[in-house]
């Protein structure tokens, strides 16, 4: 898995996830903020336990804006903004994403959707993941409210909260891959990835809480918003990351892709295993940008290196 990790560029694929995360994130609960102020004006307990439940899935930055809300609490501006700002971010999320897993999983150029039918395919998995979105609010709402009926409820209503949150993030994982990749791969070799990348992912917002609640208070204003900043791209990026590591481990599995040459990375000088023959196959068949586009590889006899600098290795006629 490390060497396709490298031979993706997988960390520049989750870089650019963490850009286009950044630039949705804030617009997407600043819209998030202006709807309930919309939809729940009667009731502002029960608008402000929904908030708070929400912002918790954004440890770094929904802090700050629970503390800030009065800022744009309902506004116009707000929600225009928010669209606005998080169409265009969502756009780019759902765009990045396509073009990691397609790359990850081999799909050929070809067979890749249009830019209109992609960035259809974007806003259904992003409308999917919205979706997921509210049912871990419902489970964070539930595991605020369950602390009322005592510690020892609320200890268990947190593990079943948090075992359910890790099966949802699962399912969604393995949802994008059905949404956003046209190669189709067995569910068997799939579940145990995305359930490794959705505990990973818990345990990343874990961290994240701790960060603001540990690291950011007590700090100054400057060093706050320097905090706040890098700890948002720093947690964006390592989510991608997660998110990257998953699908590279399911593409291992699924296509075979080991055992892999220990010096294969390093050097032409080297034996090439059935592992690294397939990975380098689908890396030339992956840039086909035709469907009438033909590309066959071969491999010639790796050279061979002399044994000292002075001689030259043994001619051999084949």
């Amino acid at each position: 898995m490390a060497y396709k990790f490298y031979d993706d560029q997988a960390g520049y694929l989750a870089a650019i996830l963490a850009y286009y995360g950044f630039f949705s994130l804030f617009p997407l609960m600043l819209f998030l903020v202006a709807i309930l102020g919309s939809l729940l004006r009667g009731n502002p307990n029960l608008q402000q336990d929904v908030l708070n439940s929400a912002l918790r899935e954004f440890p770094v930055i929904g802090d700050q804006i629970g503390q800030n809300i009065h800022s744009f609490h309902g506004s116009g501006v707000a929600l225009m903004i928010g669209v606005l700002g998080s169409l265009y971010g969502a756009l780019g999320v759902g765009q990045a994403l396509q073009l990691a897993l397609n790359k990850i999983f081999a799909v050929p150029r070809h067979t890749r959707p249009d830019p209109l039918r992609s960035r259809l395919k974007g806003l259904k998995f992003l409308s999917l993941l919205a979706l997921g979105l509210c049912v871990t609010t419902a489970l964070s709402a539930a595991e605020s409210a369950a602390s009322v009926f005592g510690a020892r409820l609320a200890v268990g209503v947190r593990i079943a909260a948090a075992a359910t949150a890790v099966v949802l993030n699962s399912c969604l994982l393995l949802a994008s891959y059905h949404i956003l990749t046209r190669r189709r791969m067995p569910l068997r070799l799939l579940y145990g990835a995305a359930l490794g990348g959705a505990i990973a992912w818990q345990v990343l917002q874990w961290g994240g809480s701790y960060y603001v609640g540990h690291i950011l208070r007590g700090t100054t204003a400057t060093y706050g918003m320097f905090g706040i900043v890098l700890g948002l791209l720093a947690w964006l990026y390592l989510g991608a990351l997660v998110y990257i590591v998953t699908a590279e481990v399911s593409a291992v599995r699924c296509m075979r892709l080991w055992p892999r040459s220990l010096l294969s990375p390093f050097t032409d000088r080297v034996r090439l295993t059935p592992g690294d023959v397939r990975a380098y196959r689908t890396y030339a068949t992956t840039e086909s940008f035709k469907g009438f586009e033909k590309i066959s590889v071969e491999f010639d006899r790796p050279p061979q290196s002399p044994p000292d600098g002075n001689e030259r290795p043994e001619k051999r006629n084949d």
